[in-house]
């Protein structure tokens, strides 16, 4: 009778016949890591400078970001490096971009009006001092070796909150734009991993590129978010799991909407800011020493002077007629120190009075008609004509 242990002359599976990369289906060599890498690296560099050749981006006298794109930062340095040398940017934060006016209502649009020159609108809203050295630092190297008028606005000196130094936890807009070191924001408490990826974003070209066609063509969502976005329905649904993912791909950036609700002369949001009986308000103003806000704005300004750039700084309009009477000498004192450390630096400086109370929409932003008169003003100021003509 045959054994049971003739199964035993059976050949057992050694290491050496189980496969070298065990699951892997292929592993590259290093030439061919080297390749590839090559390959990524190229289409990187290649892909945003072909982008802009294949996408219809229209510009005019007062083009404006608009406010629903206001964190495609690689659009506004396509915008700012479209500029003429004969065109002088306004760099500054909503009060620049207009916040409660249309885009023929806003200070450069008065500016070119009231000169003769041309200025260019390269205001951000939402963006503050803290922001905009970010924003100026990676993006707007086209504003080397130019005339550039920079707005101050003292409203970022209004609170610690405002100023950003508070110590509980605040959300705010453009974090991508401040620094990502730990302890430099005290109320800016983000981890890490979003840190790191917020540095990526505004240091690798190639990261702005992609967030710009997030922000355009997909609703400020990353591709697999968009994808998996869900209705409003009950019970939602997925319509985007079952759309061509490349079909928001329209090739043109989006302009204002011609009519805006929220904004221009007919808006329900453009009155004076006390039409409702709104009284004057005690601020708790931060000194300029201990201003985060301000330390920004200093370093900003040596950042454009390094560039090469002839810097005019427009320091207001703040509404003074919010300001309870017993903190005016306060509030004259930090804007008059802030003014000496201008005058310090060798910058242009202009100081426009106060508009009248009923052309203000709140405490820093005027309506249409006070941005006209602000433009008449700083028109025929002497240190501003000085600064044309040099």
């Amino acid at each position: 009778m045959e054994s049971n242990t003739s199964n035993n002359n059976s050949k057992k599976p050694t290491t050496a016949d189980a496969p070298v990369f065990g699951v892997n289906e292929m592993r590259l060599s290093w030439r061919q890591i080297a390749i590839t890498t090559i390959i990524v690296i190229g289409v990187m560099a290649v892909t945003p400078s072909a982008w802009k050749h294949a996408e219809r981006f229209e510009t005019g006298p007062n083009y404006r970001i608009p406010y629903a794109i206001s964190a495609d930062y690689w659009l506004y340095q396509r915008r700012a490096d479209s500029l003429s040398q004969l065109v002088i940017p306004v760099v500054g934060d909503s009060v620049v971009w207009g916040e409660y006016v249309r885009k023929e209502g806003t200070l450069s649009h008065f500016l070119s009006q009231e000169s003769g020159r041309q200025f260019a609108n390269c205001g951000v809203n939402g963006v503050f001092p803290l922001a905009l050295e970010g924003l100026v630092g990676q993006y707007g190297q086209a504003f080397s070796n130019r005339k550039v008028i920079l707005q101050c606005n003292i409203l970022w000196l209004s609170s610690p909150k405002a100023d950003l130094s508070i110590d509980s936890e605040e959300t705010f807009n453009h974090t991508e734009l401040v620094t990502q070191r730990f302890g430099a924001i005290p109320c800016y408490r983000a981890d890490a991993a979003t840190r790191m990826g917020a540095f990526m974003n505004t240091h690798i070209g190639f990261y702005g590129f992609v967030n710009h066609i997030n922000t355009v063509y997909y609703g400020q969502q990353s591709l697999p978010r968009w994808t998996l976005q869900e209705s409003d329905t009950d019970p939602p649904t997925r319509p985007n799991a079952w759309r061509n993912p490349l079909s928001p791909l329209t090739f043109q950036v989006p302009g204002e909407p011609i009519d805006d609700p929220a904004r221009g002369q007919n808006s329900r949001r453009h009155h004076a800011w006390n039409s409702r009986g709104q009284a004057p308000s005690h601020f708790e103003w931060v000194p300029l020493e201990k201003s985060l806000q301000w330390g920004a704005t200093k370093r900003l300004i040596a950042l454009l002077k390094s560039r090469g750039a002839d810097v005019l700084v427009i320091l207001g309009p703040f509404n003074e007629h919010m300001i309870a009477d017993d903190q005016m000498l306060e509030y004259r004192s930090i804007k008059g120190n802030a003014a000496s450390w201008f005058r310090s630096q060798n910058v242009a400086l202009v100081m426009p009075d106060a508009l009248p109370t009923e052309l203000y929409a709140d405490a820093s932003h005027p309506l249409t008609d006070g941005y006209q008169l602000l433009a008449r003003e700083i028109a025929a100021d002497a240190v501003f004509k000085d600064w044309l003509k040099r």
